[in-house]
């Protein structure tokens, strides 16, 4: 039988080691951040209707309202992969959604808009295994007031932005936008405002954001 002073160190080191691991698996300074709070629910916007149509798997109404992933090393690399690689795949260019409808939401073309990003990037990590539910569109206003779409992705620390505007990954709260819209945890074909939150961080700064 072990000495009880030997059964204690192992089972230090053990408690150890499993901290350890657990640190590894985030990257070094990420600091975890509040999750977007829905506000009531909201009108889809009328393009996105559109994209059901012509796309229907990629608007599967069912999820289970919590979908997250595991933030760690892996599941980040998949995360700045998919962003970096779309933002290069896609030249951007301004589209016309005027009254003749000639253009709509794509996935993968060649030259689009922050619609076509935001859409092609969701069927990519849907596509590497990354939950549907967890992989949602938002509205959002940029500092000059131009209508924006990113992307959010839910993760256990916090929810994350993929953007065409930057190769970054960031932290919802770490960005400069007002946030008006997001697609709906319990059906990916309805949304809901965003609602106000005191934990958005005054100072961006602080937040580590994830590079290239």
């Amino acid at each position: 039988m072990l000495p009880f002073r030997s059964i204690l160190f192992a089972i230090a080191a053990a408690l150890s080691i499993t901290g350890l691991q657990a640190r590894e698996q985030l990257p070094p300074g990420w600091i975890s951040a509040a999750p977007i709070v829905e506000g009531k629910p909201t009108l889809a916007p009328f393009q996105h209707v559109r994209f059901c149509i012509r796309y229907p798997s990629e608007c599967d109404a069912g999820t289970s309202g919590s979908d997250k992933i595991e933030l760690n090393s892996k599941t980040l690399e998949v995360l700045k992969r998919v962003n970096r690689d779309v933002n290069t795949l896609i030249s951007p260019i301004a589209k016309d959604y005027g009254v003749a409808l000639q253009d709509g939401w794509t996935i993968a073309p060649t030259a689009g808009d922050c619609n076509d990003y935001a859409v092609t990037k969701r069927h990519q990590l849907v596509e590497n295994g990354i939950p549907s539910g967890a992989a949602r569109l938002a509205v959002v206003k940029t500092p000059s007031g131009i209508g924006h779409l990113v992307l959010i992705v839910s993760t256990t620390q916090g929810d994350l932005v993929l953007d065409n505007l930057t190769d970054a990954v960031r932290i919802w709260q770490s960005t400069p936008y007002s946030w008006i819209k997001i697609q709906s945890a319990n059906n990916l074909r309805f949304w809901s405002e965003v609602k106000p939150t005191q934990s958005i961080l005054s100072d961006a700064s602080r937040v580590r954001v994830a590079n290239r």
